[in-house]
């Protein structure tokens, strides 16, 4: 995915958020100075993901994730 295609999508992501902390969050990381460009973007990428994931539905239960959690960590 190219930059401008990253932008476009973040604009549209961004203007449907009524979350207003979401978007205080957003602006912040984008806004942080010496903030690590690479890892500005892998946290933003896998921001609009997870988006994306809650929207189509892709999430889990309460109980779902504690299964997963001892699962994981023998709870």
């Amino acid at each position: 995915m190219k930059s401008i295609d990253i932008k476009e999508e973040l604009r549209t992501l961004i203007e449907k958020e009524n979350d207003l902390q979401l978007l205080e969050d957003i602006k912040y990381l984008l806004e942080k100075s010496g903030f690590d460009p690479a890892l500005k973007n892998k946290l933003t990428a896998r921001a609009l993901k997870s988006e994306i994931d809650i929207k189509e539905g892709r999430t889990f239960s309460i109980d779902e994730f504690k299964d997963k959690l001892n699962d994981r960590f023998g709870g």
